[in-house]
């Protein structure tokens, strides 16, 4: 029997004490000793967002397939936990077997937002590993990354060992048999660390030096050594039928963000929307086939229990077999009480259809995500979506019953004007007006409208990396004159309108184009108390100020400038297949509100083809 690394009066004295327990449901057990790697999968935030990440649910069962691998899990303590081991010792220890994180061969730290960095540093710190990866030795883990914030690592590249670039089916294993003949050579660290530079995808931060002109710009960012390549080309998993998944995914004991089976039917996104890193590093558009998913979809529900199931993709009505998988859905699991949940849909007819068979409408909402208010600005992002399309989607849904929509918008779009951001609240009344065009013995109460917008954010590898970021003071005049509009139209009642934090956007756009320079504020800010900078309540926005300041960097060089064209940037060394040379040209037809078609309409030649899979070997009809 596990023994506890916390005792019951920690336990008790903490919040939610589930978190740190370990113990769920189709939790994997085996001897650490009777194994030859152990690696600790790390999301660093809570545990209930952690918990509902697919992506190391996949790698936990791919991992723990292999009978010489121990693959476990930490996750961030909360505040109250965190201060406690602090003051008493206590080392961080992994949820399987409780023992300490520092004991492990290898930590995989997921990197899903930015705004998780100084967590990134609380995990290293309590776990007893030393926070910069050149003051690391042998008693010490490998500390990986991955994720979508790897695509541009330079910002927290002190604190890892490596990176791995791209997806993590395909050649970890590959890493961890390099691994066991590295350790029974008796080599170095940093032997190992040459090994694993000429891996496919692997990134050894240590090997490669950056340099900078007067103007802060990056100058040259070259490779130490000849086993460090010059470029790092991502990694693709080419067939999706044919790969790792869960059937027996692990369940928590307590609520989570997402208390659900998810059943990821597609990778990719043909949509090229301009302003979406995920739909070009995900590139190309990669389906599951519909018996896979079928017989991925039983197992899953029979070895979890939960009550709801749902369709993972960027865009889940680009799934050619959609109808036939939704259907067959529908009559296995509806007499079982399961619910089906259906995100990231266009709303048509055959949406609204499937939505009146597996949602109650009394207690649903739909959703929409115009992105922008103005025809122009939809065609400036590239997004595809027409006013006409929109009401009438809304139109044939309060037909259907429903009387409750959320929409999405995004403020501070490149070339955006006071118009375009006016027209959010336009088309939000419009769409109220098109439910009183409904005879009012056939309404289900009165309408609500959810407008929310965030505040853009430009992102690496995609058209507008060149744009310049609305400062937050630009970003809180322009919330507070959509607020105005949205009171002053006909239906302003129904209408609730919500907004991102401006100043947690800001450093989120620091991080995500930013540069090596920034390791030593972010190490700063963690030491002066800078942790789950992600949730307001602890966001230290002074401290992050006097750390930028205290190092000589500005927001404004990172923000507040288009970039030139032929500017060289911290993460053009990685190649994602998507070329640079294509989102230059997005990047000019967006300037031009030039819409360029989906993936299967018209091959735009944006380089992903060279993979040989997906959408880019499908016939064109």
């Amino acid at each position: 029997m596990r023994k506890l690394a916390l005792s019951d009066d920690i336990l008790l004295s903490v919040d939610k004490p589930a978190r740190y327990i370990g113990g769920e449901i189709n939790m994997v057990k085996k001897d650490p000793r009777k194994v030859d790697i152990r690696f600790c999968m790390c999301f660093p935030d809570v545990y209930e967002i952690g918990m509902s990440h697919l992506g190391i649910q996949i790698l936990y069962d791919m991992f723990n397939q292999r009978d010489d691998i121990y693959c476990e899990r930490v996750y961030s303590p909360w505040v109250d936990l965190d201060r406690i081991m602090r003051e008493q010792h206590i080392p961080l220890f992994a949820l399987e077997s409780q023992e300490p994180v520092k004991t492990f061969d290898f930590v995989g730290i997921t990197l899903q937002y930015e705004m998780c960095y100084t967590n990134i540093l609380q995990i290293l710190d309590l776990s007893g590993i030393p926070l910069c990866s050149r003051d690391r030795t042998l008693e010490d883990p490998f500390i990986i990354g991955g994720g979508p914030c790897a695509y541009n690592p330079e910002p927290i590249a002190d604190f890892f060992d490596m990176f791995y670039i791209g997806e993590g089916e395909t050649v970890y294993f590959e890493m961890m048999d390099v691994y066991k003949e590295w350790k029974q050579s008796g080599g170095s660290r940093v032997d190992f660390l040459k090994r694993a530079a000429q891996i496919p995808g692997i990134y050894v931060p240590g090997f490669y030096e950056a340099s900078y002109h007067e103007d802060g710009t990056l100058a040259d960012f070259r490779p130490l050594i000849p086993e460090a390549p010059q470029t790092v080309v991502k990694e693709v998993e080419t067939n999706l039928s044919d790969t790792f998944y869960p059937e027996a995914p692990l369940v928590p004991y307590i609520k989570v963000t997402q208390e659900r089976a998810v059943l990821e039917i597609q990778r990719g996104c043909i949509r090229g929307c301009r302003f979406c890193q995920a739909g070009m590093l995900y590139r190309p558009i990669r389906p599951r086939d519909l018996d896979y998913l079928k017989d991925l979809a039983t197992k899953m529900m029979a070895s979890t229990g939960y009550d709801e199931i749902t369709l993972s993709s960027l865009s889940s009505s680009d799934y050619q077999q959609l109808p036939e998988l939704i259907y067959w859905m529908i009559d296995a699991f509806k007499s079982k009480g399961i619910n089906i949940s259906l995100p990231s849909l266009r709303i048509d007819n055959f949406s609204l259809d499937v939505m009146s068979k597996v949602q109650d409408i009394r207690k649903s909402s739909l959703t929409f995500a115009p992105e922008a208010g103005s025809q122009r600005m939809r065609n400036v992002i590239n997004k595809g979506l027409t006013e006409e399309m929109i009401l009438k989607g809304a139109k044939d849904a309060f037909d259907g019953g429903w009387n409750r929509v959320k929409l999405y918008f995004m403020l501070g779009l490149p070339g955006e004007q006071d118009e375009d951001i006016e027209q959010i609240a336009v088309l939000s009344d419009k769409i109220a007006r098109e439910y009183y065009e409904i005879p009012k013995e056939k309404r289900h109460g009165k309408v609500s409208i959810v407008t929310s917008t965030s505040i853009f954010v430009p992102k690496p590898f995609t058209p507008f990396q060149w744009s310049p970021m609305n400062t937050k003071e630009e970003a809180r005049r322009k919330r507070f004159f959509l607020l105005d509009k949205v009171k002053s139209q006909l239906n302003a009642k129904s209408i609730k309108y919500n907004c991102h934090d401006a100043d947690v956007s800001e450093l989120e756009g620091v991080f995500a184009r930013g540069d090596r320079r920034l390791n030593a504020v972010i190490l700063q800010a963690y030491k002066q108390g800078c942790i789950y900078d992600a949730w307001s309540e602890y966001f230290k926005y002074d401290i992050w100020q006097q750390a930028m300041a205290d190092h000589g960097l500005t927001v404004e060089f990172y923000l507040g400038r288009e970039r030139a064209e032929d500017e060289r940037f911290p993460w053009d060394f990685i190649d994602i297949g998507v070329t640079k040379s294509f989102l230059l040209r997005e990047y000019h037809r967006s300037k031009e509100a030039v819409v360029t078609p989906n993936c299967r309409a018209k091959c735009s030649g944006c380089g992903a083809a060279r993979f040989q899979c997906g959408v880019c070997t499908e016939e064109r009809k």
